[in-house]
């Protein structure tokens, strides 16, 4: 099996949509703990006249009423009629196996690949960085995800090691398998925004 594309991969492939759309990228500067109203901030601004003439709400659907506990089929059917999807910004599939997941296209975001699964109380989804073997230096890396990882709302930064034996970065968020749909597609959505962001904070430790 072809190793996984890092996430410079699909950093490069965003930055190719985005500027399609006619869109700008702009920097600024805030405190950590409002990282999540700048998050909402931008969806607004990348929104057409047309889309906010229409008074659509993405985050609108019967589907946001609470659940009991979601299961891999149930959140799947689910997930088929979120706007997200319905929208074509991602596709889904079901993965059978030993270990059943989600596998989730973000084609908002380059492609990239987001695996949500269903373990007990809770729904863990977490897409790939990049490969330790990528690391110019694993000491100054990890000291600085230390350091800095609360810059990327609701997900964390671990190092993983692959069925095959290679250790990977991976960015991950996870929630309570009773939370509302609504919640979950903020959890997808967010990572996906975070592992675009957390390739190019990191870029210098990347060779």
């Amino acid at each position: 099996m072809a190793p996984p594309k890092n996430a410079a991969h699909y950093q490069r492939q965003f930055r190719a949509r985005m500027r399609e759309q006619g869109l700008v990228k702009k920097e600024v500067w805030i405190l950590p703990e409002n990282a999540g109203r700048l998050r909402d901030v931008e969806r607004d601004l990348r929104l057409t006249q047309s889309t906010v003439s229409s008074g659509s709400n993405p985050m609108t659907t019967s589907e946001n009423k609470p659940h009991e506990i979601w299961s891999m089929q149930s959140l799947y059917q689910a997930l088929s009629n979120a706007p997200l999807f319905a929208s074509g910004n991602a596709t889904l599939q079901l993965v059978d196996g030993t270990d059943p997941c989600l596998e989730i296209t973000m084609t908002e975001f380059g492609d990239l690949p987001i695996y949500v699964t269903v373990s007990g109380e809770q729904i863990i989804a977490d897409a790939i960085l990049w490969p330790l073997t990528q690391v110019k230096d694993a000491h100054a890396l990890n000291d600085e995800i230390l350091r800095t990882h609360k810059l990327f709302p609701l997900s964390t930064i671990s190092l993983d090691r692959f069925p095959g034996g290679e250790d990977y970065y991976t960015i991950f968020g996870a929630l309570s398998s009773a939370s509302l749909l609504q919640n979950v597609v903020l959890e997808i959505e967010t990572l996906a925004a975070n592992a675009i962001k957390a390739t190019e904070a990191y870029s210098q430790h990347l060779a």
